[in-house]
């Protein structure tokens, strides 16, 4: 059994951040990177499904981006697993999560993958379509918010707890292969040993680009794309005044306030 885990880089901007001149995203100067919150969760279950089967599970993680990006999947393998892709174009800038998908499913049947593990959402977009996308382009059955799973290598069916609104969960069946996009929660993720950091060191990283799988620049970047960004910008935030004093003093300046609203009447 074979279990592709797709895992991002996302950004943490700085509160004083500036947007780039085109206007479509925040300047690189402004953000610092970390791996995803929601992959550590599929990257964990990967694991534990390793460390149960042993030999008969493959475990490999996946991510789409620059150079820099390798900084996840060296997390992921100083944890587990023997090897990792990472697949970047500079035609691959400003994807989204379907031009993205397209890329994971073409590595999906590249690697004859069983799974796909990503997680529910990213948490610089929080689009929440990666996973299904993915299903989509592969035929592949899929599930959202997942909280649990039983996988068994060679099975035909899984079952798997959907995390659904007001605390209720769902217990499914699904057709593998399969896609299952994995919450919060699913397990407790653990923490690299120095060991694993060294050793993740010289484990490899096959760099490929997304025309080594067939797709051309035309369906990825903000051309593949199904979405693009008009334009992002910081709202204008509304005034706010803490009032205070004695009930009686603020009671004044509510009516002050009101009266100002109102053009002085």
């Amino acid at each position: 059994m074979k279990i592709l885990v797709p895992v991002k880089q996302v950004a943490i901007i700085d509160e004083d951040c500036e947007i780039r001149d085109d206007g479509k995203n925040v300047d690189v100067d402004f953000l610092d990177y970390e791996i995803n919150e929601w992959d550590n969760y599929s990257w964990e279950l990967a694991l534990n499904l390793q460390e149960t089967y042993g030999e008969n599970v493959e475990i490999v993680p996946l991510t789409v981006g620059p150079s820099e990006a390798e900084d996840v999947l060296l997390n992921c393998l100083a944890k587990g697993g023997k090897r990792g892709i990472r697949v970047w174009d500079d035609a691959l800038v400003d994807s989204d999560s379907f031009a993205i998908a397209q890329v994971i499913a073409k590595v999906a049947e590249h690697e004859n993958a069983d799974y796909v593990l990503t997680g529910t959402l990213s948490s610089d977009y929080s689009f929440a379509a990666t996973g299904m996308c993915v299903a989509g382009l592969l035929n592949w059955a899929h599930a959202a918010v997942v909280s649990k799973v039983d996988i068994t290598p060679d099975a035909q069916q899984i079952t798997v707890n959907r995390e659904l609104e007001a605390g209720i969960e769902e217990e499914i069946t699904v057709e593998s292969p399969a896609v299952l996009s994995i919450q919060l929660g699913i397990n407790e993720p653990r923490y690299a040993s120095l060991r694993g950091i060294k050793q993740a060191k010289a484990k490899p990283i096959e760099v490929m680009s997304h025309k080594d799988f067939g797709l051309t620049d035309a369906e990825v970047g903000e051309i593949g794309s199904l979405s693009k960004v008009r334009k992002m910008y910081a709202p204008e935030l509304s005034q706010a005044e803490l009032i205070e004093g004695t009930v009686a003093e603020q009671a004044k300046r509510i009516a002050e306030i009101v009266k100002e609203l109102k053009g002085g009447a």
